[in-house]
């Protein structure tokens, strides 16, 4: 994975949860969530958690709730939206304002990012705009992205769909590997 600088994964619905609002004090990962975040550490990925939590404008939460939770998981960074999607803020996915801000911060060329998603028309829709591997997990709201929701991400095809985030790193790894030999 020599070529990849950088993985990007939302929370809910790919981390762990529903993919509804949990609060990070009862949030709780998949039980194979955390051996992905290991692996990509393993194989010298940085990994930044990318999610819209439009209940920190509500009160509901506050940022550093999530930035203490995703510090806890071991993520590099967090980049957080806590505007609701009406707002007209230029973080809230699909809009790519996050992905930017990170490449920003830590001088990614996003070009040679991944992020690894739920929801076609924020996540994937984010990725594509910035040119990143797009990886849709089908927990969450995965599945429901790719039949009922489907028309409302219809031009985007992912680069992969993967049965959960565990799965994704491996192919991510895998594929680079494969570049690599």
């Amino acid at each position: 994975m020599k070529n990849l600088h950088a993985v990007f994964i939302d929370r809910d619905g790919t981390i762990g949860g529903t993919g509804h609002f949990i609060h990070p004090r009862d949030f709780t990962p998949y039980p194979f969530s955390k051996e992905a975040l290991e692996l990509l550490k393993e194989n010298g990925i940085k990994t930044f958690a990318c999610t819209n939590q439009h209940r920190i404008s509500k009160g509901e939460a506050s940022v550093e709730d999530f930035y203490d939770e995703f510090k806890a998981f071991g993520f590099d960074d967090a980049f957080i939206c806590p505007h609701g999607s009406s707002d007209g803020c230029d973080c809230h996915k699909p809009s790519p304002g996050l992905l930017r801000k990170a490449a920003e911060k830590h001088g990614l060329d996003l070009l040679k990012t991944a992020f690894i998603g739920d929801v076609g028309s924020t996540d994937m829709l984010a990725a594509h705009a910035v040119g990143a591997k797009k990886i849709l997990v089908l927990t969450g709201w995965g599945e429901s992205s790719l039949t009922h929701y489907r028309h409302t991400w219809a031009n985007i095809e992912p680069d992969y769909i993967a049965v959960n985030l565990l799965d994704a790193v491996n192919w991510l790894i895998n594929i680079g590997s494969m570049k690599n030999a």
